[in-house]
């Protein structure tokens, strides 16, 4: 097993191959981070399609259905009932409006959906959170350091890396 550089899990590593290994993986865990919030993005643009589908079936269902279930309803009732053919139409329009209605609602649910989640802000604080600890890391005291490595020499060379 080897550590991302290649170098054997164990072995010791300077500060330069620490430096690019966690220069590596924040890299990677930023990549990451961009993928999740595309994902929850691409998932909530499909809740709002469904929402803008369901209001389009609603208003198509009003528009394109009144004439003829409207004459077939109000006809349908005059002959079960026997009352005035104006009342029958007015129960026929209320019929419908009732489906139309029930069809927005499912589109309004589809929306507040969508519009709850919070997917890329989510992926926001997250990435905030990963920036506020790796600010407040401090390296581990180290008991003894060689001639050539003292703190200036090392602070010199992760600035040159980045």
């Amino acid at each position: 097993m080897s550590a991302p550089d290649g170098s054997p899990v164990g072995a010791e590593r300077s500060i330069g191959q620490l430096f690019a290994s966690a220069t590596t993986e924040l890299s990677a865990l930023v990549h990451d981070e961009i993928a999740l919030a595309k994902a929850q993005l691409k998932q909530d643009v499909k809740r709002g399609a469904a929402s803008g589908g369901a209001f389009s079936a609603a208003l198509v269902l009003l528009v394109f259905s009144l004439p003829m279930l409207n004459f077939a309803l109000a006809y349908g009732i005059r002959t079960w009932s026997g009352w005035n053919l104006a009342i029958c139409f007015v129960l026929s329009f209320a019929a419908n409006v009732v489906l139309a209605g029930l069809l927005a609602l499912i589109g309004a649910l589809f929306a507040k959906k969508a519009k709850k989640s919070k997917g890329p802000q989510k992926v926001a604080a997250s990435m905030k959170e990963t920036a506020g600890v790796l600010q407040n890391a401090k390296p581990h005291p180290r008991a003894e350091l060689p001639e050539d490595r003292t703190p200036a020499a090392i602070e010199a060379v992760a600035r040159s890396q980045s």
